[in-house]
């Protein structure tokens, strides 16, 4: 039976370190995947970052573009006749040459129309601008000498306005962007432009591109990184063209940096969401028989102007960044670790088994040596008390001779101090005797015979004892008593033979037990101030831990009892034991 218990608490202790050990292999499996989420979005924030600065150096230089543009209009209106009709399509091509712009272009305005009229490339002579939005009301507006104000990308300068890079009209593979003087001294608006390549020098340089380039180089795990246009993902927006030609626009293009080739049907979905939301968005799906993993991360900017619209023409202030991850990568870094982490935990494992089987064994071993010691002890009281029984027999006839003795001789006074001390000492054994547990009947005899030895006045009083009833471990009363009355005689050894006085009264209620130990103390009132509890707290000089109250204290409480300290008016010190029953 012993050696099963054992077995369980093994058992139960093997449960505990498995459930502890699992729990803390999955909290750290969060942790790692929350670490790879955490690298990941630093990733992002660098992109951020770096689209940032990106996007307003590229602004600064189609700034400096439009600026630039603005100046060989005005080089332009001196090198030509303000009369268009004067002016020449080789003129312009020369001027163009000279200026190092692509192209330059004279609009007239015509009766509810303006049309490019001349320019230095004939594949845009007499194209209309009337459906051009909102270029159109650009132009009127330069024509009228206002300045430019419309609700979309640009630059307005005095008699001048400059859109973003765009989609040509008059050529839908081409990307320019377009400048448009006018201060009233021509008849026409004059139109330089340039091409996309400019720009495009300027970004791959020191723009987004390389940055781009540079992330996924520097990542084992990342695939595609693309910043998307939540408003014309995934499709874009197009322009049909009354000759049937399909105009795409930069600005609402849907991936305006990086790349979109890893694709899930709920991109779209999941972009508009993180958009809407203005949180991340993640998405771990398998695509093209890869386990890839998504984040879609809302960036704001500080203002409008990121040159890019939504499907009315409306600048934007936002966009969204998405990342696509090798998750196949990513978990065979977590099983690398999660390896290690297993190693350690079954090592871990071991290690605490061992050490609670010794633990137990110890214990055990223990425990064992105190029942022996108890045991032990409680045999030599036994044996002291059953001689104490017989030794008062042995002597009975010659109390009996004694008494018969001085009854002849009329000795009453002496008579009656000896039978009063006779009848004293069967008391006592007596009351002894009739204690429910013979171990604390033990106990008490044998602090008797201690008493004796050391000429302590020991006087003991029990009422209404029942220990079969006491509930409580024989044990642990034994060790109470024990303690307090060993504090007790170590207190009163310091005073004469005639003050070593100790008392002990034990008494039984249906509500509690109750032991009392008095003692002589002349300093009863400080002593009662002190941490006499405290575990290594003692009042003497040495060879003691101070332990003894403190066990007290620890085996009162386990049983919701209570033990405390009084100081008595007559120079006594009063230890009061209560258990409830």
């Amino acid at each position: 039976m012993q050696r099963n218990i054992w077995l369980m608490a093994i058992g139960v202790i093997v449960v505990i370190i498995l459930l502890n050990n699992t729990a803390y292999y999955f909290l750290t499996k969060k942790t790692l995947e929350d670490s790879f989420n955490e690298e990941l979005l630093a990733h992002a924030r660098r992109l951020e970052v770096s689209l940032e600065q990106s996007r307003r150096g590229a602004e600064l230089f189609q700034d400096q573009i439009g600026r630039e543009l603005r100046t060989a209009s005005i080089a332009a209106q001196y090198a030509l006749d303000p009369d268009i009709e004067k002016v020449t399509n080789e003129q312009l091509a020369e001027l163009s040459q000279k200026l190092g712009i692509s192209h330059i272009t004279l609009l007239k305005r015509l009766q509810g129309d303006i049309v490019l009229y001349k320019s230095s490339d004939e594949s845009q002579l007499g194209k209309s601008t009337k459906t051009w939005k909102p270029w159109y009301q650009v132009f009127n507006q330069l024509f009228d000498e206002k300045n430019a104000s419309v609700d979309w990308l640009g630059q307005s300068l005095p008699n001048f306005w400059s859109g973003p890079f765009e989609v040509s009209s008059t050529d839908v593979d081409k990307i320019n962007k377009w400048g448009y003087y006018y201060d009233g001294a021509t008849n026409y608006i004059i139109d330089p432009y340039v091409g996309y390549d400019r720009q495009e020098e300027y970004e791959k340089a020191t723009g987004v591109h390389r940055m781009i380039e540079n992330s996924l180089q520097s990542s084992d795990s990342l695939l595609e990184i693309a910043f998307i246009n939540p408003e014309t993902f995934p499709d874009g927006e197009n322009t049909i063209h009354p000759n049937g030609d399909v105009q795409g626009h930069k600005v609402q293009e849907p991936i305006f940096y990086g790349s979109y080739t890893i694709k899930s049907e709920r991109d779209t979905e999941l972009v508009r969401k993180a958009y809407l939301t203005k949180e991340t968005v993640t998405l771990k799906e398998t695509i093209g028989g890869k386990e890839i993993y998504k984040l879609f991360i809302p960036v704001f900017a500080d203002d409008r102007g990121i040159n890019i619209t939504d499907r009315d023409g409306i600048p934007m202030d936002s966009y969204v960044l998405t990342l696509s991850s090798d998750y196949h990568i990513i978990q065979e870094k977590l099983d690398s670790q999660f390896l290690n982490l297993g190693v350690i935990i079954i090592v871990l494992t071991g290690i605490s088994l061992l050490i609670a089987v010794v633990a137990m064994r110890y214990y055990r071993q223990s425990r064992d040596k105190a029942v022996r010691v108890t045991q032990e002890t409680y045999v030599e009281e036994m044996n002291q008390l059953f001689q104490s029984i017989r030794a008062q027999r042995h002597d009975f006839l010659n109390h009996v001779q004694t008494i018969h003795s001085l009854a002849e001789l009329n000795k009453s006074s002496e008579l009656v101090a000896y039978t009063k001390e006779l009848t004293g000492d069967i008391r006592l054994m007596n009351d002894i005797i009739n204690i429910g547990n013979p171990a604390i009947a033990a106990l008490v005899r044998s602090k008797i015979s201690q008493a004796e030895s050391h000429k302590i006045q020991f006087s003991c009083s029990f009422t209404g004892l029942n220990m079969k009833e006491m509930g409580v471990k024989t044990l642990d009363v034994n060790r109470m008593l024990g303690n307090l009355i060993d504090n007790a005689f170590d207190e009163v050894l310091k005073y004469d033979e005639d003050r070593r006085h100790v008392t002990l009264v034990g008494k039984q209620t249906a509500e509690d037990l109750e032991f009392t130990i008095s003692n002589t103390c002349d300093q009863a009132e400080e002593t009662v101030t002190k941490p006499l509890f405290d575990a290594g707290y003692s009042t003497k000089q040495q060879d003691h831990q101070g332990l003894g109250l403190s066990i007290v204290k620890s085996i009162a409480e386990r049983y919701k009892g209570s033990v405390y300290v009084a100081a008595e008016p007559t120079g006594k010190l009063t230890f009061i034991l209560r258990i409830p029953l």
